[in-house]
């Protein structure tokens, strides 16, 4: 009888030969072989890189060598910068090949990988970004770490080559010390996960809060610190929270100062909307170009909430030209959304999105004086040789005075003249676009297209948001429920992560609040369901970074620091909160509970890194409000009401819709203290709308 077991492994060994020829016929290494766009650009480097794997580690084991560990992602400046320097070199390469076994990740399809050697990069060297290069033993544990690592001497920093030559040295030669050093970083990194569960932070905290976010703030031009200057939009978010719910006034005016001044700065992409990843200076002038998913969606959020706080229609505006943009640049056919596009395009950085003066003369004309005057675009320019980035340096009312002409008339030419620009622009070599498509990130345009269909009234928003979920339905979910990481090209692979699941749930909370539709609820409650199986941790308390069925690289962190992204567990901390008093479940605010008072040191410690977990303590000392309409659709106010209700910012209360029982569509407003009567109109709502 055929062995069928014998059949299929020698039928993997004939096609892992097979690929090994190709790869040398072809000057590819095995990274050719797999979907990530970021390991995808490092496949024909003559380094003889591995992906994350077995294979790699027993290589490592067997033949006696180190391993590098390489970190990064497609988008990444400085990732290509090390790739076309050091990665490209022929004697770097050989040197690798010869002396270590070399691992390349893509840290947006791993950030398991990424936040495990990110720590231990932090704890070693006091800095972390990417290109993350790591040096570890075969057994996974890092002794050396650094970033972005130059193929020659220079920025006072050694040479890769020179760096490589001291570690094989080392690990030929003094393997105690080797050793001696990961055993230090591997007990740094246990002890860095030491929590001591205590109580809930107290209110305090956000008195706390707020004197260190004054501290931080630039008065001048917005933002909190210098340059570079990141949007940190969760940051916004809270403050305008703390502003609705405790009436501090100064949140509000660091709120708006900061997302005016954002969107006036080169920053914003005036052309084709959306926001850069930060700002290399102050001013917000000249951004890093790189445009990322998460930040569209957490950005265009911020000027949503402060529009429905402050009604200013240059945050309406703002959102939706971001919220367009996602649509027109990183939608995919099937409906679920892009990671992200490059900074650099041709090699140079910034090259799609800059001007000179005379490019925009030609393309405007008579109206490029006007256009020029309002956007600062200069022959001298604010960029590299003689290029413009577009930011604003005029108000209308000085248009308006200079060229007697009524505001309409100016909007009508500028927003005239930017169609011209961006179809001009569309002629050039646009940058990079990675095309894997992220659970996690898409929870995020979830809630942010959600949000915007609420606010705005806005169908085609709602619509995508609905497709973007059946996209994740269809593609990155195992026929068991479970969620999978990352998409592309028909494939779909990696368990989900905890954040995977938090921001998911957090997007369909708000697709519920903009259909009413209670299929959305069920899907977040199943979701949460599972995250409480697979990701709790009942014995120490709070929840693991990653599943119980899935790989831990080295330990399952569990960590609440907000980075560019908010935090998985402070998120998770916030959705718990509102599906407990959505489904009135105690187990869903225990456990949240459980998250704030195991952070509850941490928060203390480093308040500005978990502005997310802030907002949602403001969500747990508040009114926990329930408004519950009613609707009945042969009610003539039926409508007004409710999109009325849908438009409002709560803070602390989440809202929910139920048929009526009577021939009206009513209000019901209930919190801690009890239940108030009813609401039955459109004129009683319109008048008490400002308590909620």
């Amino acid at each position: 009888m055929l062995n069928c077991t014998k059949l299929i492994r020698f039928e993997q060994k004939i096609v892992r030969e097979s690929n090994k020829i190709k790869m040398k016929k072809n000057n590819h290494n095995r990274l050719i072989n797999e979907k990530s766009p970021y390991l995808l650009q490092h496949a024909d480097n003559p380094v003889d890189w591995f992906p994350w794997g077995e294979e790699a580690f027993k290589k490592a084991r067997e033949e006696n060598k180190p391993v590098l560990l390489s970190i990064g992602y497609s988008t990444c400046h400085w990732c290509h910068v090390m790739a076309h320097e050091s990665f490209s070199d022929e004697k770097t390469a050989q040197y690798l090949n010869e002396n270590f076994v070399s691992i390349k990740v893509d840290r947006e399809e791993r950030p398991d990988i990424d936040e495990t050697y990110m720590l231990a990069c932090q704890l070693m060297s006091g800095i972390g970004g990417w290109p993350l290069t790591i040096m570890m033993t075969p057994d996974k544990v890092p002794f050396f770490a650094a970033t972005y690592l130059p193929l020659k001497p220079r920025y006072n920093m050694p040479s890769f080559m020179q760096i490589l030559g001291e570690i094989n040295s080392i690990w030929r030669n003094n393997r105690e010390k080797i050793n001696e050093a990961g055993n230090g970083v591997l007990e740094s990194m246990t002890q860095s996960q030491k929590h001591e569960f205590t109580h809930i932070p107290k209110q305090d905290i956000f008195d706390r809060s707020i004197n260190i976010y004054s501290r931080a703030f630039d008065e001048d031009y917005g933002g909190f610190h210098r340059e570079p200057k990141f949007p940190a939009p969760h940051n916004i978010s809270y403050l305008l929270g703390l502003y609705k719910l405790k009436d501090v006034k100064s949140a509000l005016y660091m709120s708006e100062k900061t997302l005016l001044s954002m969107y006036e700065g080169g920053i914003f992409d005036h052309v084709g909307g959306g926001f850069h990843r930060y700002s290399v200076d102050r001013y917000w002038l000249i951004p890093h170009f790189e445009k990322m998913l998460y930040d569209q969606a957490l950005i265009s959020v911020a000027y949503m909430e402060a529009y429905q706080i402050t009604e200013n229609e240059v945050f309406a505006r703002v959102a939706r030209r971001t919220l367009d943009y996602l649509l027109k640049e990183m939608r995919s056919p099937e409906g679920g959304f892009y990671s992200g596009t490059d900074a650099d395009s041709e090699g140079v950085e910034g090259k799609f999105f800059v001007w000179k003066k005379s490019e925009v003369d030609e393309i405007l004309g008579k109206y490029s004086e006007i256009f020029c005057k309002f956007f600062g675009i200069t022959e001298k320019g604010n960029f590299e040789e003689s290029q413009n980035v577009l930011n604003i340096q005029s108000t209308l009312s000085d248009l308006i005075d200079e060229y007697n002409m009524d505001i309409y008339r100016i909007d009508e030419i500028l927003n005239d003249s930017l169609e011209k620009l961006y179809e001009e622009r569309k002629k050039r070599v646009h940058p990079h676009l990675d095309d894997k498509i992220l659970t996690g990130w898409n929870g995020l345009v979830i809630k942010a297209l959600s949000l915007g269909a609420r606010v705005f009234n806005e169908e085609n928003y709602q619509k995508a948001a609905v497709e973007c979920f059946d996209f994740i339905e269809k593609n990155l979910k195992t026929s068991e429920g479970k969620l999978l990481r990352r998409y592309r090209e028909g494939d779909s692979s990696i368990n989900a992560f905890l954040e995977d699941y938090a921001y998911l749930v957090y997007g369909l909370v708000e697709l519920y609040k903009a259909t009413f539709d209670e299929k959305y609820l069920e899907k977040a409650v199943n979701l949460i369901n599972i995250v409480i199986e697979d990701f709790h941790d009942k014995e120490n308390k709070a929840f693991l970074s990653i599943s119980r069925q899935s790989e831990v690289p080295l330990m399952n962190l569990k960590d609440a620091y907000d980075s560019a992204i908010p935090s998985a567990a402070s998120v998770l901390f916030t959705v718990l909160l509102k599906l407990a008093d959505i489904k009135e479940n105690e187990k869903y605010a225990e456990l949240a509970g459980e998250i704030a008072g195991f952070y509850s040191k941490r928060i203390y410690e480093a308040l500005a890194s978990f502005s997310q977990m802030l907002s949602g303590l403001l969500y747990y000392y508040g009114n926990h409000r329930i408004i519950k309409v009613c609707k009945n659709e042969t009610d003539p106010e039926n409508e007004k009401i409710i999109n009325l209700l849908k438009r409002k910012y709560y803070a602390d209360g989440v809202l929910i819709q139920k048929p009526s029982e009577n021939h009206k569509t009513t209000v019901n407003i209930c919190e801690k203290t009890g239940c108030k009567k009813p609401i039955e109109s459109y004129d009683e709502l319109t008048q008490k709308i400002h308590q909620l």
